[in-house]
């Protein structure tokens, strides 16, 4: 037999052994389902952000270790777009044409999200956003979705409490943010369908540290009660101030500030605040037979227990997002984007942090204003208003 014969004959004879292993690689090692998120985990919306990627982080891993989905493993792919728009679009780029995910469960803030909207709507990719302004909803996009309740039920909320008291004269003010605009724009709708009146509106910028002389206008007008629409530090500071300038009126926040990163950064200036949240941040004090309860707990237990800090209502949305996901990739019976879609939309009944969602072709929020509980700091802690 000749040199060249026999390297033939041992190349023939090594691929042949190679090829049962090419045969069997598919069934071995099934491609795992990518779930995208972008995320401010650093930067002045990390309060958000950070509860966030520790939350999927935290339930990939036990969904993992449960035996995936679809047997199949979860694999997160995250980015940090540190609270820039511009950051996020660039990322929600990068998940669909090069990680080719297979859904997005992202977006902390409303600038964030608005700049990945008309990414995920041309590519036709499942989108469920945690921020909160209704702008995300409303008008219906096909392909988007969001966990949080919107700022419109807050202004609700915030004014159903308010009428309750027996007041109707209301002073607004409010940060530059998007979030911010959107809400403050929001209750100036909302307000006459609660026979609710307007008699001061002032605004802050990002960057403001005292906002005293805008609080001292306030203070001045015949308003009866008073509510911030804002989140991050700038809530904490009005809060302070309202208290320096010496003002004694019912002041509401959003459900922005709904952590206790809020009470901490406020102080006693925090005491008898009230502000609309998830149930969430008063767990134990739900009633036994509340339905809601063990979900929160349970959540509230497994995040605190594995962070070492104070669960937020933040997480509570990237934790309902991801269930509803997986959820509805499982009622789908594969990855495809549009049988995803078209299973989220038909979410019904769904248990999460927030309350129970029930979407459909016109509301892909699913959550009515019965989600929102009114919370009181009371004694430097959340407590339910009855």
């Amino acid at each position: 037999m000749t040199f060249t014969r026999t390297i033939r004959r041992v190349a023939q004879g090594l691929l042949l052994l190679a090829l049962p292993l090419v045969w069997t690689l598919p069934a071995q090692a099934q491609e795992p389902i990518r779930i995208g998120s972008f995320l401010s985990v650093t930067g002045p919306a990390s309060f958000l952000g950070d509860p966030e990627l520790k939350t999927l982080e935290m339930q990939i891993e036990k969904i993992n270790a449960d035996g995936g989905v679809l047997g199949r493993k979860l694999q997160l792919i995250a980015y940090d777009d540190a609270g820039d728009a511009e950051k996020a679009r660039t990322f929600a780029k990068r998940l669909i044409e090069q990680d080719k995910v297979d859904v997005i469960v992202g977006g902390s803030t409303t600038g964030a999200t608005m700049a990945a909207v008309p990414l995920v709507e041309q590519a036709g990719v499942p989108f469920i956003s945690l921020a909160g302004a209704v702008v995300i909803i409303e008008p219906v996009k096909k392909w988007v979705f969001k966990t949080p309740h919107t700022d419109r039920m807050a202004c609700e909320k915030i004014f159903v409490d308010v009428k309750a008291r027996g007041l109707s004269r209301v002073a607004l003010i409010s940060g530059s943010g998007g979030f911010d605009k959107s809400m403050r724009a929001e209750c100036l709708k909302v307000a006459p369908n609660y026979g609710m009146q307007v008699v001061a509106d002032e605004t802050y910028g990002a960057a403001d540290t005292d906002m005293t002389a805008q609080l001292t206008k306030i203070k001045a007008s015949n308003a009866q009660a008073v509510l911030n629409a804002g989140f991050g530090q700038g809530p904490a500071i009005v809060t302070r101030n309202y208290r320096q300038v010496g003002i004694t009126l019912p002041l509401y926040q959003s459900h922005g500030v709904a952590s206790k990163e809020y009470i901490k950064l406020s102080g006693d200036a925090a005491e008898g605040v009230r502000l609309p949240a998830a149930a969430l941040l008063v767990a134990d004090l739900l009633a036994a037979n509340d339905p809601q309860k063990p979900v929160v707990t349970g959540y509230r237990d497994a995040y605190e227990k594995r962070h070492k800090s104070d669960v937020s209502t933040f997480g509570g949305h990237a934790f309902d997002g991801l269930m509803i996901a997986v959820g509805a990739i499982k009622a789908a019976g594969s990855t495809d984007p549009a049988k995803v879609r078209d299973a989220i939309e038909a979410t019904r009944g769904f248990m999460g942090t927030a309350g129970v969602v029930n979407m459909s072709a016109t509301d892909h929020m699913g959550l009515d204003l019965s989600a929102f509980r009114m919370l009181e700091v009371k004694g430097g802690t959340w407590s339910l208003v009855k």
